[in-house]
């Protein structure tokens, strides 16, 4: 198969990051060059050509090539807009003439709902981590120069985006809900399906590839109040540091699905299933022993080998097996046949 390989791209836009793979996957002395699609360097492995891009649209797009998309902890570090179901001003009372007393409303009318936009503001001088309502663990700073305050009005962005999914209509009547919304994990899921599957746009002879998403998130539920920061490792406030902390959300993996599966008939999606139960389903078990028993491999190696693999599937509160996700975009097959980690087994 990595004969058949014609190029890997990667989509990064730190370039920072972008070294340290470099490093890792071509060697400190590997020849760079650069195109309209980005910076070339060839694999230390193979000599394909690894290319680095900023964004997936430089990627070029092919109806006779077979694209398979990884993206690992790729959409929880997309921006998202959050918003929140409020009570909307009651109707101004309306005259028949100009001359007429304006007729009151109803009596005992239910006030209309509608999405108001959760927006970055400064935070007040003199504000406590108490009022902010800060965790514990997240005390030891200063509180944090901007809070997340509702706007007193609806935005250009909450008079649409709430709108474009039936799960987000449904909560818009229940007060106070709350709502993730990221625009750009649509604007991948559907590049994914169309070079999967093709489109009116893209048209493709037949579909093909696959893309496999693993990120955490949500399985069947809308994300909410899941901003968070991580510093050197640990959760922080993610208002904290500006510019020094990682930003995070939970991923709406219904979402993908459903974007996905909107942008082209030709794919099916499978998942999101649990991160451990994937992972076992792929053979991840027995992996790990072939490696703790080869050749030249010692006691700690071992050790480190085993520990690592059981985190990825413990399910416990300190494991990653049930708050990370997988989920797939695969060619439409009718449900012929689940993929492997995913319901399926390997065929002989």
């Amino acid at each position: 198969m990595a004969n058949s390989i014609d190029a890997v791209y990667m989509v990064e836009a730190s370039r920072e990051l972008r070294n340290a793979q470099k490093q890792l996957l071509c060697g400190p002395d590997a020849p760079s060059s650069e195109s309209k699609s980005g910076f070339h360097s060839p694999s230390k492995y193979n000599g394909k050509q690894i290319v680095w891009t900023d964004t997936i649209k430089s990627i070029p797009n092919e109806a006779d090539k077979m694209p398979f998309i990884i993206a690992h902890e790729f959409f929880d570090a997309l921006p998202i807009h959050s918003f929140q179901s409020a009570s909307a001003p009651p109707p101004q009372p309306k005259a028949s003439s100009p001359t007429s007393p304006a007729q009151p409303p109803p009596e005992n009318t239910k006030p209309a709902m509608e999405w108001r936009e959760m927006m970055v503001s400064p935070t007040p001088p003199g504000v406590t981590h108490a009022q902010l309502g800060t965790p514990k663990s997240q005390q030891d700073e200063p509180p944090p120069e901007f809070q997340l305050t509702l706007s007193s009005t609806p935005t250009r962005h909450s008079r649409f985006l709430p709108e474009t999914s039936t799960r987000y209509r449904k909560l818009k009547n229940m007060p106070n809900s709350v709502i993730e919304v990221c625009p750009d994990a649509s604007i991948f899921a559907t590049d994914f399906a169309t070079r999967i599957g093709g489109s009116e746009q893209y048209r493709k002879t037949k579909p093909s590839g696959a893309a496999l998403i693993l990120d955490y998130g949500t399985s069947d539920t809308v994300p909410i109040n899941s901003l968070r920061g991580i510093r050197h490792h640990k959760r922080v406030n993610p208002f904290s540091a500006p510019g020094l902390v990682d930003l995070s959300a939970d991923v709406d993996f219904t979402a993908i699905a459903e974007v996905a599966m909107s942008a082209s008939e030709g794919v099916e999606v499978h998942g999101p299933v649990n991160q451990g139960d994937f992972l076992e389903l792929m053979g991840i078990r027995e992996r790990a022993e072939q490696l703790t028993k080869a050749p030249g491999v010692d006691k700690e190696t071992a050790d480190k080998i085993d520990g690592a693999w059981k985190r990825l599937v413990d399910k416990g509160p300190d494991g990653m097996g049930k708050l990370y996700k997988a989920l797939a975009i695969l060619p439409e097959n009718d449900g012929r046949r689940r993929p492997v980690g995913f319901g399926g087994d390997v065929l002989g």
